[in-house]
């Protein structure tokens, strides 16, 4: 593997090296006496598994079966990638602005820019419902642990093992979804140890209520984007309705707290975490680190730097571009931190002797060791050859998806010359005589942007580059150049993907001499996917013994620590303690909280400008009645990653009092391991929230609902 490091990484490496190896400026740490803690694999409880003892002992709170059961059903998952909430009887939802903010310019009219100035429903006639967008509500967790274990020990080998695995997982969710008319779905917990189906209710039809501007729900942009402090309010607020169109009414909500919660005070973080890897080998670590990491941070830094650059010298669709790049942004950021995680040695070591102790444990034990003994070994070994394929591998991310349209295309005219080999009854409805001549048509997309495109092709020739290496015959012979603009420019002069005339007389030649053509976009794609058909199923064989040994070792650590510590996040509910709490970082202090004075200082400290700490008009001038004092965000103890975005952050009398929007940049290794000291949730607080919508949106409707808890 040959992959390019960007000045990025190097400096996040760097940083890596000086706060999280030495976890204090001022104290060298001995790697040898370095030792894992059952704190490492982090917080996020699940709820039929509540660590009642940690909870009295801890924090003096004993969580009743009633409380934990309106928690559980108050919390929502938001479509397929956020969290939610109710916090209200009439269906009133609570999440991040970002988590929805990408269907927003297909619901606004026209002369509207809802991205740029936000949005708010006057009355209940006025909220948009959002197409596609629905909302799962947790009714209920059953353990299917010996059915799931029994049927995979019916396999004789480990591709039978996964497949019988598959069936009976399929089997649960269609008996148990027909039972209670429920969505039913079963969930792989430590890796395999344990299974448990999860029932959800889902509500199909949910109306945006009331959105900020995108300035105020990200001020900082993607410069802030996990970091701290942090003065941004990603809020939004949606509606679920019935079959019969009427807002739901529901006994669980979460209740709002005005003031929020003091630094110290126990509160929870409810919400559905996306994954993590915190119990993978360190076999399975280090390939994360040098191979799937390295590739998607080579891939989404190349991306983001083209919509940056977009964004920052373009006028026009400005807050398309900044979505575009805050996403972006966002995926590079995240795998830039994961790395650092990754390359840090005290964090390694403390995974090391994890796993050198569990192995102890194995081979201590004569009936454990003859089952387990071998594992590590086994797991290892896989990894080494699944390494050999990487290169390959690597190109599965080449497709229209991250790439120029001209990708798009060329996949667009591959499809079509497949379709004419095929007889006229087994084609596809598009591509039979009647329809053939409109589908070409519409190939070439009408809104071309040629610089975009320009760009996002030099994006994916240095991602190549990175990862095959300057010397492979295929880039040279496709994107031939001394430097990347002379390989794009000569690519795109041969290529017959650039212009409508050129794709349409493509299109009308023979199906074979589309395929054969030495298009470098048709070649890339064909090579692509040939060397991926070529690998697949050895690395498909790959996977499914890792999968099997991989549930083997989530065997043996939930039989020795299951009842410790939590499973592994699966993007399903899970409750997080935690207490605001400033931290050290820089050679300085973070404070808990961040207040309104901080706002105002960050837009006039880079003198007003736009990017990236502007304010929208309603924003620059601080309304009388508005206390500075009052907090906007904070930072707590509490475990989350990605996909905990829009999670309600509680007190223990069930009140809201912040919602999570990002951890800080100490937090990104969490995938891998929860370290207290300095991982922090960052969050929008309830009183700086509810301040807004009282003097900047004055959405009086809105606020009154969420103070009395219902629709008047």
């Amino acid at each position: 593997m040959r992959l390019k490091i960007y000045s990025l990484l190097i400096s996040l490496l760097i940083f890596s090296t000086q706060v999280f190896s030495q976890r204090n400026l001022y104290e060298q740490i001995d790697l040898d006496e370095v030792e894992f803690e059952l704190e490492d694999f982090g917080r996020m409880w699940t709820f039929d598994d509540i660590p009642f003892e940690r909870f009295k002992e801890k924090y003096g709170f004993e969580p009743t079966e009633e409380w934990l059961e309106n928690v559980q059903k108050s919390a929502l998952q938001f479509g397929g990638g956020c969290s939610a909430a109710f916090v209200s009887a009439n269906g009133l939802i609570m999440t991040n602005h970002h988590c929805g903010r990408g269907a927003f310019p297909s619901l606004q009219k026209e002369g509207e820019d809802m991205l740029r100035d936000g949005f708010y429903a006057e009355s209940l006639e006025d909220e948009r419902k959002v197409p596609g967008l629905y909302v799962d509500q947790l009714i209920f967790i059953q353990d299917v642990t010996d059915e799931v274990i029994s049927a995979m020990n019916d396999g004789t080998t480990d591709e039978e093992k996964v497949n019988l695995r598959r069936s009976k997982i399929d089997e649960l969710q269609k008996k148990y979804s027909e039972e209670t008319a429920l969505n039913c779905r079963v969930i792989s917990l430590y890796n395999g140890g344990k299974y448990s189906l999860y029932g959800y209710k889902r509500y199909e039809d949910v109306r945006l209520v009331m959105a900020p501007d995108f300035q105020i729900a990200a001020t900082g942009w993607d410069w802030d984007n996990f970091t701290y402090p942090r003065y941004e309010l990603d809020f939004a607020f949606y509606r679920a309705y019935d079959e019969e169109g009427n807002p739901v009414k529901t006994d669980h909500y979460f209740t709002w707290s005005d003031k929020g919660a003091e630094e110290g005070e126990l509160i929870f973080t409810v919400g559905r975490p996306g994954g993590t890897d915190r119990l993978l080998s360190v076999a399975q670590l280090e390939y994360l680190r040098d191979v799937t990491y390295s590739q998607l941070l080579l891939l989404f830094n190349e991306v983001y730097k083209v919509y940056y650059k977009l964004m920052t010298e373009k006028k026009g669709n400005e807050s398309i571009l900044l979505n575009s790049v805050m996403g972006y942004g966002n995926a590079r950021k995240s795998y830039a931190g994961r790395l650092m995680g990754l390359r840090d040695e005290y964090i390694m070591q403390k995974k090391r002797d994890f796993e050198n102790k569990l192995i102890e444990q194995v081979k201590s034990d004569p009936e454990l060791n003859a089952k387990y003994g071998n594992l590590w070994e086994s797991i290892a070994i896989l990894i080494e050859e699944k390494k050999t394929y990487s290169d390959k591998i690597a190109l599965r991310f080449i497709s229209p998806r991250f790439g120029p349209d001209y990708l798009g295309i060329a996949s667009s005219l591959i499809k079509l010359a497949e379709q004419k080999k095929l007889d006229e009854a087994e084609r596809d409805a598009e591509y039979k005589s009647d329809k053939i001549d409109s589908t070409i048509t519409a190939i070439f997309p009408e809104n071309f942007d040629k610089e975009k495109n320009t760009l996002l092709t030099q994006a994916i020739v240095n991602y190549l580059i990175g990862v095959l290496g300057k010397d492979d015959q295929f880039i040279n012979k496709y994107f031939p150049g001394k430097t990347l603009q002379q390989k794009v420019e000569n690519a795109l002069s041969k290529s017959i993907t650039t212009s409508k005339e050129k794709v349409i007389a493509a299109a009308n030649l023979e199906a074979e001499k589309i395929l054969n053509s030495d298009d470098p976009f048709i070649r890339l794609l064909i090579k692509s996917r040939e060397e991926s058909e070529e690998v697949a199923p050895k690395v498909r064989e790959i996977d499914n013994t890792l999968a099997v040994l991989n549930q083997q070792l989530g065997e043996i650590i939930f039989a020795v620590y299951g009842d410790k510590f939590p499973p592994e996040a699966t993007s399903t509910l899970r409750i997080s303690d935690g207490v605001i709490e400033g931290y050290e970082y820089n050679g300085t202090i973070a404070p808990g909280k961040t207040t309104y004075y901080g706002l105002w200082d960050r837009y006039h400290s880079f003198d007003g400008s736009t990017y990236p700490w502007g304010l929208h008009e309603r924003w620059k001038t601080p309304p009388a009645e508005l206390d500075l004092t009052i907090p906007v965000c904070f930072a707590s103890t509490n475990d989350i990653v990605g996909g905990n975005s829009g999670s309600s952050l509680i007190n223990t009398k069930g009140e809201v009092v912040g919602l999570a929007h990002d951890g800080n940049l100490e937090s990104l290794p969490g995938h891998i391991i929860f370290l207290p000291e300095n991982n922090r949730t960052v969050s929008t607080d309830s009183w700086g929230l509810m301040e807004s919508l009282i003097h900047i949106y004055k959405t009086d409707r809105l606020v009154k609902e969420l103070r009395t808890g219902k629709i008047d």
